[in-house]
């Protein structure tokens, strides 16, 4: 399985959506992980709802921004990945300052991985 991050950009409201891809670059199926939709509780279900990204420069964290109902915004439904399939994600946190060009990007499974911020 890879990960594949296209971009992350600021959005209007002081957002940022990181997009992406999930590859099952194998010949089975890819069973989700529930490491995927991290520790918390949330409405979400199966879910990248774990992902975070570090501002080292700002020493600050960043978890996944939820909805009024506690639903992560952020891609759902990730049961399984067909071999050789693709399946688009994306994630929205709260956006790091406006200095901040670069952060880390992690989601449990997967090598953290250092990322441009556009926008």
């Amino acid at each position: 399985m890879a990960l594949v991050i296209n971009s992350a950009a600021r959005d209007a409201g002081g957002f940022l959506t990181v997009s992406g891809q999930l590859k099952n670059n194998g010949s089975q199926p890819f069973v989700g992980t529930s490491a995927w939709r991290g520790n918390e509780l949330t409405s979400s279900g199966e879910s990248v709802a774990g992902a975070t990204l570090v501002d080292k420069a700002g020493k600050k964290r960043y978890y996944v921004l939820r909805d009024t109902d506690g639903r992560c915004l952020c891609t759902t439904g990730i049961s399984s990945v067909a071999a050789g399939q693709t399946v688009p994600i994306f994630v929205q946190f709260p956006a790091p300052p406006a200095n901040t060009a670069e952060v880390e990007f992690s989601l449990p499974t997967f090598a953290t991985a250092t990322i441009k911020i556009s926008g």
